[in-house]
């Protein structure tokens, strides 16, 4: 499936940015321009399911293959955020990027418990404003209506392609190409000891101190300054 892309600036340089569920590409919309101040062509899709890409069947293959087919291969950077990070792992081998940046990956879906599973991703559609706010006090005003906007056009049924990954061990066996891991504080879904693991296989991995799971929105500054030395 060929996907809904946004793209930032005009450089010779080509930064690939990939969202997690149930947002799409404005959720970058502070950090494409960023990019784009300093020399990139960031470019961000919307995966299937979200913004105003295709319906489908739902899978991790079938994020990563349309994915694949859409963005250009050998970009400078590629950052993929939390359900964007799996999708990315899945498929960098074919994307090639020169660096690649996991922000709070979903490598890690807790078996759910009776009532608390895919099901609840998918009542978070109708969340309202005051939920939104609520559970994210440090967004300001304008992403708590972009995630309002998103929810709106998000197709709920993506939430349940993930059941069959939930309880399963996703940490990647070793990077393909040089890869930063960027964990929020505390991350819900990478653990001290994943982190553990992931550095023991060549990864480096930083966190961002006190910020949530969508690093970039919770904690704007703090998300730039953490890439410093891969952007």
């Amino acid at each position: 499936m060929q996907l809904h892309t946004h793209t930032w600036g005009e450089g010779d340089r080509v930064a690939l940015l990939i969202h997690g569920i149930m947002a799409d590409h404005r959720t970058w919309r502070r950090v494409g321009p960023a990019l784009a101040e300093r020399g990139y062509r960031a470019i961000a899709v919307d995966l299937r399911g979200h913004g105003i890409s295709g319906r489908g069947e739902y899978s991790p293959e079938a994020f990563a293959d349309d994915v694949a087919e859409t963005l250009p291969a050998g970009a400078e950077l590629a950052i993929g955020h939390s359900l964007g990070g799996l999708t990315l792992a899945n498929s960098i081998a074919r994307l090639k990027p020169q660096r690649a940046v996991f922000s709070d990956p979903a490598w890690h879906l807790d078996a759910p418990e009776p009532g608390f599973g895919p099901e609840v991703f998918a009542r978070f559609k109708a969340a309202p404003k005051e939920q939104i706010q609520a559970m994210n006090p440090r967004w300001e005003e304008i992403d708590v209506d972009i995630e309002l906007a998103t929810l709106a056009v998000w197709d709920e049924a993506t939430a349940f392609s993930l059941t069959p990954l939930m309880g399963t061990d996703l940490l990647p066996a070793a990077p393909v190409v040089p890869s930063l891991v960027q964990l929020a504080d505390p991350s819900f879904l990478i653990s001290p000891e994943r982190a553990a693991v992931l550095e023991e296989r060549g990864f480096e991995v930083r966190s961002v101190a006190g910020a949530g799971h969508t690093i970039h929105r919770d904690d704007f500054d703090g998300f730039m300054a953490s890439l410093e030395g891969w952007i």
